[in-house]
Order: structure tokens, then C-alpha cells, then sequence
């Protein structure tokens, strides 16, 4: 176990999977995460691809006791963590324990709390101090981090690539900035006159 773990903290990132920041966690006490990880029962074990090796878009769910020690390990409140990873909160039976023991359960990401994608590591650094890797929900059509140029790919994949560089490809950068945009305007207009946003443009970005 961890000794005065609040001593270091670790803000997680808008989006990130609970797995993502139980390993930047781990990182920062110097600890391979699987160690980091044997702090839970588990009630099964990490997924995998069928040809082998571990998938970037596991997903782990905790019970009570479960979070309150990752909110210890990452010296943040606990609402700072249910407002910032979406899979926090989320229950299972299978959660269930005895004398407040930590339970952690894995899951496929997509199928708790939608798409998986790669974070960008240059923006990772920006806001900790450290190129590591990050993996975060993100709808397809907000995947181009406009900041370095760079379409994020998905995590549910058995490949390497985490990013395609899009310096030679401007004009897709933009289209992104001005999604933004289109998105802003039409969440005005949704709250104004209870529409949503149409399925034409969601259908337009994400291809």
C-alpha cells in the first residue's frame, strides 16, 4: 500500500477513463500499475485482444470503497473525479463486497460510457508535465486536436498508432475549429427551442 498518498497528486483530464488515471497514478509513485492495481480485489481480470496483449479501452469499475481510495491516491476530491471521468459512479452487482473491502471490476470501455480514443500526449504534457499516454471517451467527430495537429484514434484497436499527424492536411484542422462553432450555435438554438442537434450534421463530422 501507499503511504501518505494525498502527498502526491494527480488531476485526472477531462474525459479519461478510470484505467488511464489509475496508470498515470502509478506512474507518479513510480509503480508499474499492475502493482498500483493489486490495492482492489478484483472479480476479473484486465481484457485483452484475441491475438494477445492488453486493450487500451479497458475500462475499471470501482465500488464505494473502491473510490474513495483512488480519491486518496489522487489527493483530489472525490467530486473533481465524478465530474471529470464519466465512469465514475457507475455500479455493477458483480461491485459487491463485504467489510468495505476496494473492488474493482474491468469492463470495455465503449460499453460503459461510449467511444475510446487516445488523448494527446504534447496536450498531456501541456497540462502535467509528462508525453505519457491517456485514454478518454470522445464522440468521433471531436477526435482533432487542433492545438498539435493530430487526428486521435480510437483505443478499441490491436495497432500502435495513437495519432495520424495532420500538418500536411490544414484544411482538416480547421473543419474541426469551426465544429466547434457549429456545435456552440446549435446548442443555443436547442435550448431555446428543445431541439437537439440534427442527425445530418452529426452524420457530416463524424465521417
Amino acid at each position: 500500500m501507499i503511504r501518505n498518498p494525498v502527498l502526491l497528486r494527480t488531476a485526472p483530464l477531462q474525459g479519461e477513463t478510470t484505467s488511464s488515471l489509475i496508470c498515470r497514478v502509478a506512474r507518479r509513485y513510480g509503480m508499474e500499475a499492475k502493482v498500483l492495481r493489486a490495492c482492489w480485489k478484483w472479480r476479473n481480470y484486465p481484457l485483452g485482444h484475441e491475438g494477445g496483449g492488453a486493450r487500451a479501452d479497458a475500462e475499471v469499475l470501482l465500488n464505494a470503497a473502491g473510490r474513495q481510495l483512488l480519491v486518496g491516491m489522487c489527493g483530489v476530491e472525490e467530486g473533481v473525479l465524478a465530474r471529470t471521468l464519466p465512469s465514475w459512479g457507475e455500479e455493477d452487482a458483480k461491485l459487491r463486497a463485504e467489510a468495505g473491502d476496494p473492488v474493482g471490476l474491468w469492463r470495455v470501455g465503449g460499453a460503459v460510457a461510449g467511444p475510446v480514443t487516445f488523448g494527446c500526449r504534447l496536450c498531456t504534457a501541456r497540462r502535467t508535465g509528462a508525453a505519457v499516454r491517456v485514454v478518454r471517451y470522445a464522440p468521433r467527430w471531436e477526435r482533432v486536436c487542433v492545438r498539435h495537429g493530430r487526428w486521435l484514434l480510437d483505443a478499441d484497436a490491436n495497432q500502435p498508432l495513437e495519432h495520424l499527424d495532420l500538418r500536411g492536411l490544414p484544411e482538416v484542422v480547421a473543419a474541426q475549429r469551426r465544429w466547434a462553432g457549429v456545435a456552440r450555435r446549435d446548442a443555443d438554438r436547442g435550448r431555446a427551442g428543445g431541439g437537439r442537434l440534427s442527425t445530418v450534421r452529426q452524420g457530416e463530422v463524424g465521417c
